[in-house]
């Protein structure tokens, strides 16, 4: 006898409710084993892509009305003008795979199978990327379109065309004060959002440092960054386990970098503030003065001496400042990295990737006279310790202390991290004994410590670079000072995490360079997590 259906057999007990979703599983093991499966059923790896690209999309696209009102309010330059994307109560059922689009109120349902969704219409990972088309032997034009295909058009921007700056005082402004107006959406992207940057470490300081700015204008929580390496050293992105470069089959690692930067740990950085005062300029010669995007011009302000000071100070000083992560130099590493640059600017075909970058510096070495020290009026003249008087602050110490600079030294680093120069550690692994005799502590890049250490001619810096021998070590220091006097000098070449710039000096009053631990830590999210 064939059973009936629960229908004819006037079964009024109430509808079986839906399964329950399975219990959550590791965020990036549960998107390997479905990438798997659909490999194992036979779709192949096209089909796994395609998957990977929906869920990228399902964990990181921002909802279309606040991505419409991020970019109205970068237009407008007001935060104010995506205003109209608020709407009281929203809420915003996805369709799957649709990442974002479509939709309306509703009860709220999550694409992904291992999270519930976030708050209404909120992406669970919200993460957005800036691009340096410069960077990266002109690899990041192609780079900026397959983010945009994996996270979308709206969500990735041109550092030529959108500045950090901006971003944060217009963009995050904008989703600040649809969260202040009850949009919990706004609220949720805010307080999760992640960055990513591709570009070299020049360009990852320039976005830490604008996103520090949240800091300083009690604007929290900060958003972490992530680090796609487009540059020649890299050494930020080494020590955060995001590589030594961006490897050829940089599809696929786009998206793996991606997947990176939503689910890696944070980590907190030192931070080192420069503040650079020389004697005021008339706005002609302020116009010369090329500064890298590191650094900002804060016009005329006044010198207070502590008492280190011994060359002439002038009345007014006209000061920019700016924040490093990795290194600050001085000297002729600086001119050489200085030199590379323009020749990158001027004819960018040149500088078409790491290895053609590396050979361009390593003939500027040769032609700045790093390795055959130019022949000019005065020998004396060929190192720092004519020009420079170095002082520093140790820790837990307010006193400054004068450290002489070897008269050899042609170029001073003060360095925060373990890697300088594409992964050399100039200031090397040093014995215990050692550290003792010399008064230093084992170096770390959160112990709020720089290591200050010279190199010579570049025979010297060839056998550092290869770790043949240590740096010339000078001082670790929390606090520095560098009073730079003109005399015969017209100029003093000086860069930052890899962005240099000539620095003019006055014959008759000195320059000063300070830098001093910033009080808030930078957030790197780890690349190496597995």
């Amino acid at each position: 006898m064939s059973s009936s259906s629960p229908g004819e057999r006037g079964d009024q007990s109430p509808p079986r409710s839906p399964t329950p979703p399975p219990l959550p599983q590791p965020p990036l093991v549960g998107a390997l084993i479905e990438s798997l499966s659909f490999r194992s059923c036979g779709f192949g790896r096209a089909a796994a892509s395609a998957f990977e690209k929906e869920d990228l999309r399902a964990r990181a696209a921002l909802p279309q009305r606040l991505r419409a009102a991020v970019h109205a309010a970068l237009r407008a330059r007001d935060p104010s003008a995506g205003a109209f994307a608020y709407v009281p109560g929203y809420a915003y059922t996805y369709e799957a795979g649709a990442g974002g689009g479509g939709g309306g109120r509703g009860v709220s349902v999550s694409v992904n199978p291992w999270f519930g969704a976030a708050h209404d219409d909120a992406p669970e990972s919200p993460l957005i990327a800036f691009v340096n088309p410069r960077s990266g032997g002109r690899l990041g034009p192609v780079l900026k379109s397959r983010l945009q295909e994996l996270i979308g058009e709206d969500q990735v921007f041109d550092l030529t065309i959108v500045k950090p700056s901006d971003f944060v005082e217009y963009a995050l402004a904008c989703l600040e004060q649809l969260a202040d107006a009850g949009d919990h959406s706004a609220k949720f992207i805010r307080h999760n959002l992640r960055v990513m940057v591709a570009g070299g470490d020049g360009t990852v300081g320039w976005v830490l440092g604008c996103l520090g700015d949240l800091y300083v204008q009690n604007r929290e929580p900060v958003p972490p960054v992530a680090v796609i390496p487009l540059g020649t050293g890299n050494d930020l992105s080494r020590s955060y386990g995001w590589g030594a470069s961006f490897p050829f089959g940089w599809k696929a690692a786009a998206k793996r970098s991606l997947y990176k930067a939503i689910f890696g740990s944070v980590s907190c950085l030192d931070s080192w503030h420069v503040v650079v005062s020389m004697p005021a300029r008339d706005e002609e010669e302020e116009e010369e003065l090329n500064l890298p995007h590191s650094l900002r011009n804060l016009g005329e302000c006044t010198f207070y001496d502590d008492g280190t000071a011994e060359g002439e100070l002038p009345e007014t000083v006209s000061c920019f400042n700016g924040v490093f992560y990795n290194y600050f130099s001085i000297g002729m590493d600086a001119q050489v990295a200085y030199g590379f640059h323009h020749l990158r600017d001027e004819k960018p075909f040149l500088a078409s990737g790491p290895l053609s970058n590396k050979l361009i510096y390593a003939g500027y070495t040769c032609k700045q006279g790093w390795f055959f020290t130019q022949c000019i009026s005065d020998p004396e003249l060929r190192g720092l310790r004519n020009i420079i008087r170095l002082s520093i602050k140790k820790m837990d110490s307010s006193e400054w202390e004068n450290i002489p600079v070897p008269s050899s030294v042609r170029a001073i680093v003060a360095l925060n991290l373990h890697n300088y120069a594409s992964g050399r550690n100039p200031w090397g692994n040093l014995k215990p004994e050692y550290l003792e005799k010399r008064g230093f502590v084992e170096a770390q890049s959160d112990d709020g410590l720089l290591e200050i250490f010279g190199l010579k001619q570049g025979w010297h810096a060839s056998l550092v670079m290869v770790e043949l021998i240590s740096a010339k070590h000078i001082a670790q220091a929390a606090a520095i000072r560098l009073e730079i006097k003109g005399g015969q000098w017209r100029d003093a070449y000086m860069q930052m995490d890899g962005e240099p710039w000539k620095q003019p000096l006055n014959p008759e009053y000195s320059t000063f360079v300070d830098i001093k631990k910033v009080p808030y830590p930078s957030l790197i999210i780890n690349g190496g997590d597995r």
